[in-house]
C-alpha cells in the first residue's frame, strides 16, 4: 500500500478544489464538484468561487440562485450551504439525521419540551403553505400557536427538521447581516419536485472526488454523519487504498489521479468557513495545528485565510475599503509580492481600494 506524504495530500486537495489552477468550468459545475459551499454569510461563497474560477463575476452566482438552479439551506453539519438544486434534493434527506440530532440538542429541547416534533413540523409547513414567508413571521405565528415558548427557537427547529429553502435575495452579494430578513419556503414547493434521497455510498464518492484521498473519519467530520465505517468497508473493492503520513488508511476513487507533489501552488485567498479547511478531521494537509487555533478561535468562527505554497499562512479581512492581510509569521519577499498581487486582484471584486498589513507576521522578511 503506497504511503502518501502530507505534501502529496495537500496538492491532491488543492487540485480537486480548483485551487491549484483556476478552472474554466461554470459556477454550477464547480459547486457540483465541491458538493456544497459554506454560506453562513452570503458573501463568502462568491469569494470562494472567485478564487477558483477564471473571470468569475457576482452575477453568475446570483442568477443561479434566482432561477432556482442553486439553493441556500441547512445541509452539511447542520450549517447553511449553497448546493445545486438537484444535489440538494438528493443530499438533504440523507443528511436529515444530522439536522435532527441538532434539533434534539439542549438549546431546542428546552423550548419544545412536551411538543411532538412531527406535529411541530406539520404546523410549520401549514404556516408556510402560501410560499416564501419571513422567518420573523413564521416565529410569530408559531409563538401564537404555542404560548409561553420562544417562537424564533421553534422556527429554527422547524427549519432543521424539514428542508426549507431561503429566498434568493438573502444569498445575493452584499447581503451581509441579513439573517433576520431571511424568508423560507418548503423545498418541494420551491423546486417543484420531491426529495429523492441519495445513498451514503453516493455521498462518499462525491466527497472523495472533492476532498480525497481521505479516511472514514474525514468523511464523517465533513458530513456530520456517523458510523460510515461499515459502508466504506462494503465499498472496499471499488476504491483505491493508501496510507497517510501517520499510517492511517486512506481511501480514494479508483480512477482519481494524483497531481505531482512538487507542482507549484499559487497564492490563494479563501473566504471564511471555506470547506477546503473544514473537509477533514485531520486538517494538517492544509493548516497546521498551531495556525488552526488562529483561524478557528471558537466553535462558530472560521476566519478568511490565505494560502502560500498550498498551506494557510495567515488571515485577511475587509475593513471599510481596506483589505488587511495578517500573516502568522514573516513571509519571504517573493511570497509577499505574490500575496499582494493576488490581494490587489481581489480588491475590485470585494469593493475595496487598498491593501494593508497587520499582525505579528506583518514585518517584511529580509
Amino acid at each position: 500500500m503506497t504511503t502518501l506524504s502530507n505534501r502529496a495530500l495537500n496538492r491532491a486537495l488543492l487540485d480537486r478544489q480548483f485551487l491549484l489552477v483556476r478552472t474554466d468550468h461554470t459556477p454550477l459545475e464547480v459547486i457540483g464538484r465541491l458538493v456544497a459551499l459554506q454560506a453562513q454569510e452570503p458573501n463568502w461563497p462568491y469569494v470562494g468561487l472567485w478564487s477558483r474560477i477564471h473571470g468569475f463575476t457576482h452575477s453568475r452566482l446570483t442568477t443561479l440562485l434566482q432561477d432556482r438552479t442553486v439553493v441556500r439551506s441547512g445541509l452539511l453539519r447542520s450549517t447553511q450551504h449553497l448546493a445545486a438544486a438537484d444535489d440538494f434534493r438528493r443530499l438533504r434527506p440523507l443528511l436529515q439525521p444530522v439536522l435532527d440530532r441538532t434539533a434534539r440538542s439542549a438549546y431546542f429541547a428546552r423550548n419544545s419540551a412536551g411538543l411532538d416534533p412531527a406535529s411541530l413540523v406539520a404546523t410549520g409547513l401549514e404556516l408556510l403553505a402560501d410560499g416564501m414567508t419571513p422567518r420573523k413571521e413564521l416565529a410569530r405565528r408559531l409563538a401564537e400557536r404555542h404560548p409561553g415558548r420562544d417562537g424564533r427557537t421553534l422556527a429554527g427547529e422547524v427549519e432543521l427538521r424539514t428542508p426549507l429553502i431561503h429566498n434568493p435575495a438573502t444569498g445575493a452579494w452584499g447581503s451581509w447581516g441579513t439573517r433576520s430578513a431571511v424568508s423560507v419556503t418548503p423545498a418541494e414547493i420551491w423546486l417543484g419536485r420531491p426529495m429523492a434521497p441519495a445513498t451514503a455510498k453516493d455521498l462518499i464518492r462525491r466527497y472523495l472526488a472533492a476532498f480525497g484521498p481521505a479516511g472514514t473519519m474525514d468523511v464523517q467530520a465533513w458530513s456530520g454523519l456517523t458510523r460510515l465505517g461499515e459502508i466504506v468497508s462494503d465499498m472496499r473493492a471499488e476504491l483505491r487504498h493508501y496510507r497517510g503520513p501517520d499510517g492511517r488508511e486512506l481511501i480514494d476513487l479508483a480512477d482519481a489521479e494524483l497531481p505531482d507533489p512538487d507542482a507549484p501552488a499559487p497564492v490563494r485567498l479563501l473566504p471564511a468557513f471555506d470547506n477546503a479547511l473544514l473537509g477533514h478531521a485531520d486538517r494538517t494537509r492544509i493548516i497546521s495545528h498551531e495556525d488552526r487555533n488562529h483561524v478557528m478561535p471558537g466553535q462558530a468562527r472560521v476566519r478568511p485565510t490565505f494560502l502560500v505554497d498550498g498551506h494557510v499562512r495567515g488571515s485577511w479581512s475587509l475593513e471599510g475599503d481596506t483589505l488587511r492581510l495578517t500573516p502568522f509569521r514573516p513571509l519571504s519577499a517573493t511570497d509577499r509580492a505574490a500575496l499582494e498581487q493576488e490581494a490587489e486582484r481581489l480588491l475590485p471584486f470585494v469593493g475595496g481600494e487598498n491593501v494593508a498589513y497587520g499582525g505579528p507576521g506583518a514585518t517584511r522578511s529580509p
